[in-house]
């Protein structure tokens, strides 16, 4: 039996929605759990590719292999139609995207029963931000995959607006919302009507009063906070014999989830070993050397999980203490693993750049709707990134008499993706 369903396929999380008349569904991708981490783990150990949280698990485990999560970040730039070495073989990453989407699909099938040829997706605000060709062409990458794995009908539909249709479905008076949605890559808002009358047009254009968006998500706090945090324990912000500061780009690629493995290569290698070379200080020597073993053992995804797992953590803790067991020097392995503690303030200076970009972004969108702060009635928050410290605290300020509404954070664009679905196409 076919069936229409709404698919989140998102930088860090993704999932897929199943409407049934006035009922919406989330299927169980993984272990029981709504949720499929977009990430895929090509296993050189077992001969075998493994998926979601089993991927995480496997690298973390120990296995050889190679590691690729926030997959999504690649759609618009220039690195979709570009190969990457896996497992001594060149892979297209616009296959890789295509390899994940196919199991996202298989695995909704599996758990709803049914086959799946319509669809629709969500999508950012701006896939890119002030490029609308990279968007449009991100998007239609998007399709071209969905085409490939076996959808033959395919809309697509703003997060954001996906958010609010699932909001929506619980309210029984009129509301002026503004829906914050940060995923893993973007930050997305929008000012909407909703009201259970509203809810039953399929056209809503009417209703959608500003929809603005920006490239920054949960994963650019893990890579502020790393550059800020842990790249320094590597020699970042180290001066050379010669008083020139160390070269800063592979610690961003290090700290960006989605070029992590740039800095695998045997030219970066020989670049970090000319550096150990050219350092007199004996502190800075020894993060060199720790920065080359690390790129050597391959564990650069291992210490952006760290950088996830404190921004994670001190959103409910003042101080955490991050054990870097990883970081060791090949000359010295007797040291002991380096324990770093970080606080709040620490993130919140850290993120500080992205939190005046996403307040400038939030003031746009209220503006662009042609109403005032006090119009607001409600915020809605959904995105896997909406919780981060301070955010909340900004916005308070910012929209005092307004409600704050706490959503499925990587639920609710799901479910409103098959609310949109099941009008489209049932």
């Amino acid at each position: 039996m076919n069936a229409v369903c709404g698919v989140d396929f998102g930088t860090s999380n993704s999932t897929v929605g199943l409407a049934n008349g006035g009922r919406v569904q989330l299927l169980n991708l993984e272990d029981g759990k709504a949720t499929l981490p977009s990430v895929i783990f090509f296993n050189a150990d077992l001969d075998e590719v493994n998926y979601g949280r089993a991927a995480l698990m496997a690298y973390l485990d120990g296995y050889e292999g190679r590691l690729m999560r926030s997959m999504k970040s690649l759609l618009g730039t220039s690195l979709i139609e570009g190969q990457t070495e896996v497992l001594g073989r060149r892979l297209p990453y616009k296959q890789l995207l295509t390899q994940y989407i196919a199991e996202l699909k298989r695995r909704a099938e599996l758990a709803a029963q049914r086959s799946f040829s319509q669809a629709v997706f969500g999508r950012p605000v701006h896939f890119i931000d002030d490029s609308q060709s990279a968007d449009q062409l991100a998007e239609q990458t998007l399709r071209e995959i969905a085409q490939a794995v076996g959808f033959k009908e395919i809309s697509f539909q703003f997060e954001p607006i996906a958010a609010a249709l699932d909001y929506e479905s619980r309210i029984d008076a009129e509301e002026l919302v503004l829906v914050v949605d940060i995923g893993g890559g973007t930050a997305d808002f929008s000012v909407i009507r909703l009201s259970p009358e509203r809810r039953k047009k399929i056209e809503r254009h009417e209703d959608i009063l500003s929809n603005t968006g920006v490239h920054i998500g949960g994963t650019d706090f893990d890579k502020y906070l790393s550059l800020q945090q842990l790249m320094p324990r590597l020699g970042m912000g180290g001066r050379l014999s010669n008083g020139i500061e160390m070269p800063s780009a592979n610690y961003f690629n290090l700290a960006t989830w989605h070029t992590i493995n740039l800095v695998y290569s045997q030219k970066v290698v020989r670049e970090i070993q000319d550096i150990c070379r050219d350092v007199n200080d004996a502190v800075l020597r020894y993060r060199c050397e720790c920065f080359l073993n690390l790129i050597e053992q391959r564990d650069g995804h291992w210490l952006a999980l760290k950088a996830e797992q404190a921004k994670i953590l001190l959103s409910d803790h003042p101080s955490i203490s991050v054990e870097l067991e990883r970081l060791r020097s090949k000359s010295k392995p007797e040291h002991t693993a380096e324990l770093l503690v970080m606080t709040q303030e620490h993130l919140q200076l850290a993120i500080a750049p992205l939190f005046t970009q996403l307040n400038q972004t939030i003031a746009a969108a209220i503006s662009n709707a042609n109403v005032k702060n006090e119009q607001i009635d409600t915020v809605f928050f959904t995105g896997g990134a909406s919780g981060v410290r301070g955010l909340r605290e900004d916005l308070c300020r910012l929209l005092p008499q307004a409600k704050l509404v706490q959503g499925d954070i990587f639920g609710s664009i799901g479910a409103g993706l098959a609310w949109d679905a099941q009008r489209r196409y049932a």
